[in-house]
């Protein structure tokens, strides 16, 4: 019985985002669903990508979601893009009902880019699709190298992983080789990237990988 009502949830859920799709693209935006655990790095590397792609002509609009705050919402707002914050009030994801509520809200047709920053979570997020054209997953190499069989499905997800805090592997026990050849066992196809927003190292990489997919 439970399997077969969390069945029906992801269904509408599945139809509402394939709506949200159809409304984003009509518009000409193509949609990144940003994901990661607390503390991943998630908004750190999303300031630096929007000041990357921003000096390149492409115009960003980021939707945040937190359970309670708008802390990042503001920080993104400094760098003079269209911003709204979704809180959640408890729940540990985003899905495509929240998003519906809040598209009207965003400038679509003045935009190349849609970010969606989910809330912090290595499960509930990779399992509700919002309308994005691709999942992109943030891991910080604090978090360990044992996070890919751990949660494989938010990599599975993933068309893209980003390794981040990298300016930090000298002082912590992190196998980089291990993580990838997990990670890529998992999903065959998926892009890895490797960045330091403190030293700015792969920035440069992925926004070029992002605005060649747009």
């Amino acid at each position: 019985m439970n399997i077969q009502v969390v069945s029906k949830i992801l269904e509408a859920n599945d139809r509402l985002a394939d709506s949200n799709a159809r409304k984003l693209k009509a518009a000409g935006v193509y949609t990144i669903n940003l994901m990661g655990a607390p503390g991943a790095g998630k908004t750190s590397v999303l300031e630096a990508v929007i000041t990357q792609l921003k000096s390149g002509g492409l115009r960003v609009g980021v939707i945040e979601g937190d359970i309670t705050g708008s802390e990042d919402a503001q920080r993104i707002a400094t760098l003079n893009v269209p911003v709204v914050q979704i809180n959640t009030g408890g729940a540990c994801h985003l899905d495509a009902n929240m998003i519906n509520e809040v598209l009207d809200s965003m400038p679509l047709d003045s935009l190349d880019m849609l970010i969606i920053e989910n809330v912090g979570n290595l499960v509930c997020p990779a399992e509700f699709k919002v309308g994005e054209d691709i999942k992109l997953m943030v891991l910080s190499v604090t978090e360990g190298d044992d996070k890919p069989l751990k949660y494989p499905l938010m990599f599975r997800e993933s068309a893209a992983l980003v390794f981040n805090k990298i300016d930090l592997l000298p002082y912590i026990n992190f196998n980089m080789d291990r993580a990838q050849k997990d990670a890529m066992t998992i999903h065959h196809e998926i892009r890895i990237f490797k960045t330091s927003c403190k030293t700015r190292d792969g920035v440069e990489e992925l926004c070029a990988w992002l605005k060649g997919l747009r």
